[in-house]
């Protein structure tokens, strides 16, 4: 919470709402060759990647 609550008083609005999280899923996904979206589409991670992303096609990025 920290590091965020830095990064957002540094670059304000540029920063996305969505925050990914430190997980185990997002950590191993390289290992196994594919990105946690793919591994594991219903793990925290790549519900909040996913959730990233719709904000840039959104335009709020």
């Amino acid at each position: 919470a920290e590091v965020v609550a830095d990064v957002r008083g540094h670059f304000g609005a540029k920063v996305l709402h969505t925050v990914i999280p430190r997980t185990v899923r997002i950590a191993e996904a390289p290992s196994f060759g594919k990105p946690v979206v793919v591994l594991d589409p219903s793990s925290v991670g790549a519900q909040a990647y996913r959730a990233a992303a719709k904000e840039v096609v959104d335009g709020r990025a």
